[in-house]
């Protein structure tokens, strides 16, 4: 065993992974079993699911599995009451449940906001108030991961219910952290921008994704270069990396914080690196936007 390991401190333990079925969920279930971590998994669609738990036990590790739609109280309630029956107790609890379709607020209706609201903050509080009493009984402390975005921290157009609903989740881990603080129960934020998932692609009109494709490879990563500082996004593993980091010891003492896994995104808070060697600025000089749109404007020539 490498020093790494033993100073992660996660062979062993036992997580709870709500939304672990599939995508980054999925790259985090199985990053956990990798590090020897037993899981209990649940999520909204049963095969992939099944799938990731099969993957589990071909990694040696014990899994505890439930489908389960988190905008359903009940259901969720469940699938704790079958890890308390099974376990009793766990160490670590990550919540990755999320999703949102683009539509300027005032085209939506109250029941759209419910169910934005219900599936990116209501559902985290109450699966961090089921699985707590089952980190107190491990004895030892633990660590919960909540998913949330950098939306929670820009004012993203489009994105109003969701941003508000992801900036409580941030915002009600910090309060967490301090309450929880000394039973070592740490509380932390992972903050993806848009990730390579099936949920990130439905927040936008299909024919974004289908315009995007038709164009030249060249011209996409242009695209990507001027609005993500590392040039390329981060994939489901490197989210999960993030997951088992903070799940670990070696963040022992890291608590209510929030972490982008963004390759700088949210770091460059609006500076775009413009073309034609201008680099970041917080908006195009003149030069530039005379090629972008000749002298007439964007409808110009």
């Amino acid at each position: 065993m490498s020093k790494l390991v033993e100073r992660a401190n996660l062979a062993g333990k036992r997580a709870i992974v709500v939304g672990g079925g599939e995508g980054v969920g999925r790259a985090v279930s199985l990053a956990l079993a990798h590090e020897g971590v037993d899981l209990a998994i649940c999520d909204w669609q049963g095969a992939p699911l099944a799938d990731t738990c099969a993957a589990v036990r071909g990694l040696g590790r014990q899994v505890v599995s439930m489908e389960v739609d988190v905008r359903e109280r009940a259901a969720l309630f469940a699938f704790y009451d079958l890890v308390d029956r099974e376990w009793g107790s766990a160490q670590i609890l990550v919540n990755l449940p999320g999703g949102v379709r683009r539509a300027p607020f005032m085209e939506t209706t109250i029941e759209q906001h419910e169910n934005e609201i219900r599936l990116n903050y209501g559902y985290v509080i109450d699966s961090v108030q089921r699985a707590v009493p089952l980190i107190r009984r491990g004895g030892t402390g633990g660590s919960i991961v909540n998913f949330t975005t950098i939306e929670a921290g820009r004012g993203a157009a489009g994105f109003a219910v969701y941003g508000g609903a992801k900036a409580a989740v941030y915002n009600f881990s910090r309060c967490l952290a301090v309450e929880l603080a000394a039973e070592r129960i740490r509380v932390n934020v992972i903050a993806p921008d848009s990730t390579p998932s099936q949920t990130s692609r439905n927040a936008i009109d299909s024919s974004v994704w289908t315009d995007m494709a038709a164009l030249p490879e060249p011209v996409r990563q242009a695209g990507t270069r001027m609005t993500i500082p590392m040039a390329t996004r981060p994939l489901e593993p490197d989210l999960a990396d993030a997951v088992v980091f903070l799940a670990s010891d070696l963040s022992a003492y890291i608590t209510g914080i929030s972490l982008p896994v963004d390759a700088g995104t949210y770091a460059a808070s609006g500076f775009v690196n413009w073309p034609f060697g201008e680099g970041y600025m917080p908006g195009p000089r003149a030069a530039t936007l005379r090629k972008l749109f000749g002298d007439g404007g964007p409808g110009g020539a």
